[in-house]
């Protein structure tokens, strides 16, 4: 049979907790409903209680995006009236709204965070429910730090919140301490006790990722009988994080025989949510990350290359398109092979060469890459050209010679002077700000209409003298483009990534134009 398990997304509470990743109410509520797109089916959406901001923004959202059956919203309340209350009337606006309540179990937040006895706390979680549930039928009770807790104390505090009118049981593995064995045995048997106590009752887990192992313990608690389960997007939360949403939802599709289970995330939606959760709240995910991650379904080695070209899982259990993303990116660099380079040569409309004519090509694609990280498709034109003196539009990429970048609050504008074959160009133009001034010259000049999607920059060295990366994804002629290109002046760097994809949109041209005639 085959399990339905429920996604509750803590993005806008835990996530949020993020030092600097703080959103405001638009924002909040842009992410709870590109959640609701996700097919999540609880919302946290914040910590009411908090500040009057968090109060309004969950109010918001409850009124918004709860404004339907097919998704949850709730928040998070201490064991305490009034934070009971400031969640009620914050969510109760939702056509499905739930109250959850946390309090510790462990000795160590029992007799030290609280410095109260085990019999005080117990109590003073039951007197909290039995609040809770004069105002929503729906509480979940969180029992904090249940993975350092006493087994028999912790067996307690859910038999009598549940008891007291608790409808759901959330099992944290509050500071990443549990391993997956471990985990899973504490669920199966809170699991089979909760079942003879009230098979209603739904079971839940919460895990942080301190030691790395969030996704592996809440995947083991799947498999003993958890019902839902607490993440967030791209796993951001406290210190090192909560389990990712979409490792959980991608292992449970990728492996139904092991999980025997199904969730509601719409997967396609995957990608699009983790890059607005990224941009919105400044954090950049992991380029290796798991899923979303950058390098997720990039391939530069030519052993791999090869292997995926010849069929696509040899070195790919999971479809990109299946998380919204339009393919596999085959990077050329100075370890790609012979295939990759023919692949990516037949893409542009080479597919004609011959056997000397290609390891004439290759040979001059080594070099090239030796001196560059990453070869674009310009490149590869540009390599052929030589040897095909033939060819139209040999000369038709840009080169940036120079650029002045001025910024400031009343005109930020930019000058730039490029080169085409034998030609100079030189634009100055302003905007919104020194890359939108930048990037409307250099667009000027080539007389071509790009739109930037994406604007990411990251440091890829230490020091004043730092190596600034700047990686944009455009879109041209209904096709999407990812560039990027590297330099100390982050402003070069800006400028040379975007003259990448200008380049890269002539190619296109030229292949539509079907201009490539070899000779």
């Amino acid at each position: 049979m085959v399990r339905n398990i429920s996604i509750f997304d803590t993005t806008l509470r835990d996530g949020e907790q993020v030092p600097g990743a703080k959103l405001n109410m638009k924002e909040k509520l842009e992410v709870a409903t590109q959640l609701k797109h996700l097919g999540v089916d609880f919302i946290e959406a914040g910590f009411p209680s908090s500040s009057t901001g968090d109060f309004q923004a969950v109010k918001e959202i409850a009124t918004k995006v709860g404004n339907s059956e097919d998704v949850v919203i709730t928040a998070l309340a201490r064991a305490v009236k009034s934070d009971i209350d400031a969640v009620y009337e914050s969510i109760k606006y939702a056509k499905n709204p739930l109250i959850h309540i946390v309090l510790g179990t462990s000795d160590i937040h029992v007799e030290k965070k609280f410095g109260k006895s085990k019999d005080e706390i117990l109590s003073k979680g039951v007197e909290a429910v039995k609040y809770a549930k004069t105002l929503l039928p729906d509480v979940q009770y969180s029992t904090e730090d249940a993975s350092r807790s006493d087994f028999e104390y912790l067996w307690n505090t859910i038999e009598a919140v549940v008891k007291a009118g608790a409808t759901i049981i959330n099992i944290p593995d509050t500071v990443g301490f549990a391993e997956p064995e471990e985990f899973g045995h504490l669920i199966y048997r809170i699991n089979q006790r909760l079942i003879n106590l009230n098979d209603q009752v739904i079971l839940s887990v919460h895990c942080h990722n301190d030691l790395g192992m969030a996704t592996a313990n809440t995947l083991a608690a799947i498999k003993n009988g958890a019902d839902k389960v607490e993440c967030t997007i791209n796993g951001i939360g406290e210190r090192a994080g909560n389990t990712s949403l979409e490792e959980v939802a991608m292992a449970i599709k990728t492996k139904p025989s092991i999980y025997k289970a199904e969730t509601k995330i719409v997967t396609k939606e995957i990608m699009k949510t983790s890059k607005l959760v990224s941009n919105l709240m400044g954090i950049e995910v992991q380029p290796n990350k798991a899923i979303t991650g950058e390098n997720a379904f990039a391939h530069s080695s030519g052993i791999h290359q090869d292997g995926l070209l010849k069929s696509r899982d040899a070195y790919e259990i999971i479809s990109p398109k299946d998380i919204g993303l339009d393919d596999m990116e085959l990077v050329l660099t100075a370890r790609s092979g012979r295939h990759a380079v023919k692949s990516a040569l037949q893409r542009i409309g080479f597919g004609s060469l011959t056997d000397d004519q290609f390891t004439v090509i290759f040979d001059d694609f080594l070099e090239i890459a030796d001196q560059k990280k990453e070869v674009y498709s310009h490149d590869l034109y540009t390599i052929v050209a030589r040897h095909h003196k033939n060819l139209a539009d040999q000369h038709c990429f840009y080169e940036l010679v120079d650029l002045q970048v001025i910024s400031n609050n009343q005109f930020p504008s930019a000058s730039v002077k490029v080169k085409k074959g034998d030609q100079i160009f030189n634009q100055s133009s302003s905007g919104t700000g020194p890359v939108d001034a930048l990037y409307t010259a250099l667009m000027e000049i080539s007389g071509l209409d790009i739109s930037l999607h994406e604007y990411r920059i990251t440091s890829i060295s230490r020091g004043k003298e730092a190596l600034g990366k700047v990686k944009l994804q455009v879109e041209f002629a209904d096709e999407l483009f990812t560039v990027q290109a590297a330099d100390e002046d982050i402003m070069k760097a800006s400028a040379l990534a975007f003259m990448n994809a200008i380049n890269m949109a002539i190619v296109k041209q030229l292949q539509e134009a079907n201009i490539q005639q070899l000779g």
